[in-house]
């Protein structure tokens, strides 16, 4: 039997194959002439055909993102779905007057990435604390659940993230250890504490666990909130009737969310944009945020953003640069403003880390290793929350990107019974075709 693990993220989603010979690999899907085995979490939808007879269309992955930049006026882009599966307040939603759960819209992504259906165990990831304020974790992971039965995988186990990213860190262990696990995606921090006894009746003993909603897309919106929303009024005041008032913050909140950002094409959100605008002192940056918008360029934004995060992890200073019509910001970012932004963040990072110890009843003294995986653990001031209390020489990372996934296929072998000795590979698997 096939042990699939998928590691289904805000920012990025990977699945890996652990075959019956014990070999566990990335599944790498065909796109032009590159093979991926890390692909993009996001969709997009168009209409085809005239204007009488239209059929909604959709993508995923790169191709979600190559359809939308062939026709960003014309298609809806939607990024960061996993962010929104412990939120209640989220329903449903309409594209081009069709309406999708949120189960579907993620169940649409899934079955764009995975293989089909057939003899197979499933291990889908979920995060120690899904995102979002006040997230509702049970409800998460039904939800999470739902959507693997629309991408038509009903009845699959889970695991938590980080715990799967230390099944494959302990690959290289050959004696006894206490390993912190630290995973960071787009939408969450999740730790887990673990001892790993190679070679025992329990090899894997899980000790403490703790999450938090902040990670890569929370520095993302730190960035956007101080550099770019500015340029867009917020800060700034509107007068009607004649009294000075605030305009909106909350125009800004959603601007600056990637997951936010499509929902605020709504007719009413607009026109309530366009009449702020219409008596604001700075009209002209109400109305660039209204052209960014409508001109869907979100992905655009998203993607000039996370570069600059990207270079001030090996530069004390980067540029921002972004423009769109009239709209240009050619910006430098230092490192210091930056962590200045987001120190509240790493505070609470940090005490995340102090409630996993907690809970495994460990004192930082007592972990042999740290492991840090996923994109935001190469930021220099989230490495220093463990470089600090930990010291470098005991702090390791790698698989940034596919670590949870293979790890989730490990997971799936040992509750399926199978043998211990696996051999894992580093090789591709050849690419799916569907």
């Amino acid at each position: 039997m096939t042990v699939i693990g998928v590691d289904f993220g805000t920012t990025n989603s990977v699945v890996t194959l652990l075959r019956p010979d014990g070999a566990v690999s990335t599944v790498r899907h065909a796109f032009g002439s590159a093979e991926l085995d890390v692909v993009r979490s996001v969709l997009c939808f168009w209409n085809d055909g005239d204007h009488r007879h239209h059929v909604l269309r959709h993508a995923a992955g790169p191709a979600a993102i190559e359809a939308y930049l062939d026709d960003p006026l014309e298609s809806r882009l939607m990024m960061s779905l996993k962010s929104y599966l412990a939120q209640r307040s989220f329903t449903e939603t309409r594209v081009f007057g069709r309406t999708f759960t949120l189960e579907g819209l993620i169940g649409l992504f899934l079955g764009a990435i995975l293989p089909k259906p057939r003899d197979a165990v499933l291990i889908a990831g979920r995060p120690v604390k899904f995102a979002g304020d006040s997230a509702d974790d049970a409800f998460g992971e039904q939800r999470l659940r739902g959507s693997y039965a629309a991408a038509g995988w009903p009845g699959v186990d889970t695991a938590l993230e980080p715990e799967a990213a230390g099944y494959r860190f302990a690959r290289g262990l050959n004696a006894p250890a206490t390993v912190l696990i630290g995973d960071f995606g787009g939408g969450t921090s999740d730790f887990s504490v673990l001892r790993f006894e190679p070679g025992s009746a329990r090899p894997v003993q899980p000790l403490g666990h703790a999450g938090i909603g902040i990670a890569g897309d929370t520095f993302d919106y730190r960035i956007v909130d101080h550099v770019v929303s500015p340029r867009l009024g917020k800060g700034t005041t509107y007068r009607p009737g004649g009294t000075d008032l605030p305009v909106p913050p909350e125009y800004y909140s959603s601007f600056a969310r990637w997951h936010r950002l499509s929902l605020m094409r709504a007719p009413k959100t607009m026109r309530d944009i366009e009449a702020v605008a219409r008596t604001a002192m700075y009209p002209d940056r109400l109305r660039a945020l209204l052209k960014l918008i409508r001109d869907e360029l979100g992905y655009e934004l998203y993607r000039a953003v996370s570069g600059l995060k990207a270079e001030l992890s090996h530069a004390e200073s980067a540029v921002l640069h972004f423009t769109h019509a009239d709209f240009a910001i050619k910006e430098t970012v230092s490192r210091r403003d930056f962590e200045h932004w987001i120190a509240p963040d790493i505070t609470r990072i940090a005490a995340t880390v102090d409630s996993a110890l907690a809970e495994a009843g460990l004192a930082e003294d007592a972990i042999d290793r740290v492991f840090l995986t996923g994109g935001t653990s190469l930021v220099p001031a989230v490495r220093s929350v463990f470089t600090s209390r930990f010291g470098a020489s005991r702090v390791t990372g790698g698989g940034e990107f596919v670590s949870v996934a293979e790890g989730l296929a490990l997971i799936g072998r040992d509750r399926s019974g199978r043998s211990q000795g696996t051999n894992v590979s580093s090789r591709n698997i050849a690419k799916i075709i569907r």
